[in-house]
């Protein structure tokens, strides 16, 4: 059955670049495959793809796409041959045409940062195909919750499925660092309503109304003035179903600042 995580990916290259600010990120990376059962593919929903029509990789061998800037020369030496995984990508967009979703496929785009990132970090072997799927441009909740349950029925493949982005990214305090505390509470309090949201005891509809209007959430819009890094954890939850709980499995600082991972593990086949 297919694994589900919702992760940040950290600042750019960052993570990678043994930077200070991303240490406990580093090493959260480096260990959860230790938690996840060997997947066949990955299929990762980047933050940092925004498309007209939700697109797919369909290339058999993408290249990488570092679409960062102004870090040292080592950030554009990175590699990552992981090899696409075509079938999985034309799967994905009958999935979406049966659902009423407009979808692409792209054999051009290589893999960005959301995506060889953290993998090269988690399955730094490169052995495990890859497919990524964008977010639609139009930012909407609903879209994207909606795009979610349109795939719920790879949960009966052996995937593991990461929403890539950050559910902190403000990125003027980023860039700042933490260290005076003055946002401490209201980032805990979104953080809170956060985990309250997909890690608890509330039922389906519970959750998914609460995902749709998100922007009712504390400090919503101050830990993210644009919702490009939320949003895959919506994907990630229409995926999952909205019938299990999922498990925190980050919760710590990242450039100073709070930030939240969460894995859905135990899910039914069916969809």
């Amino acid at each position: 059955m297919a694994q589900i995580l919702y992760l940040p990916h950290g600042g750019g290259p960052l993570p990678l670049l043994n930077d200070p600010g991303h240490q406990a990120l580093t090493d959260f990376l480096t260990r959860i495959p230790e938690q996840l059962a060997p997947p066949e593919a990955i299929l990762v929903i980047s933050a940092h793809w925004e498309a007209p029509r939700v697109t797919v990789t369909t290339a058999a061998q993408p290249d990488l796409l570092f679409d960062y800037y102004g870090f040292p020369e080592a950030a554009y030496q990175l590699r990552y041959p992981a090899p696409g995984e075509p079938a999985l990508a034309a799967e994905i967009l009958q999935r979406l045409k049966q659902a009423g979703i407009e979808a692409d496929g792209d054999d051009q785009r290589g893999f960005d940062h959301g995506l060889f990132v953290p993998l090269l970090l988690m399955y730094p072997d490169a052995n495990i195909p890859c497919v990524q799927l964008s977010l639609h441009q139009d930012l909407d909740p609903q879209a994207h919750l909606a795009l979610g349950e349109a795939l719920a029925p790879l949960r009966q493949r052996n995937l593991l499925v990461i929403g890539s982005g950050l559910s902190f990214h403000n990125m003027a305090l980023l860039r700042q660092g933490g260290g005076d505390g003055h946002y401490d509470a209201d980032i805990a309090d979104f953080h809170r309503w956060l985990i309250e949201t997909c890690a608890s005891d509330l039922n389906h509809d519970q959750q998914r109304q609460r995902l749709l209007n998100w922007q009712q959430a504390p400090a919503a819009r101050l830990c993210h003035p644009r919702e490009e890094h939320l949003l895959p954890l919506h994907v990630c939850w229409g995926m999952a179903g909205g019938d299990n709980a999922a498990e925190v499995v980050f919760n710590d600082r990242i450039l100073g600042h709070q930030a939240v991972g969460l894995l859905w593990s135990e899910l039914s086949g069916h969809a």
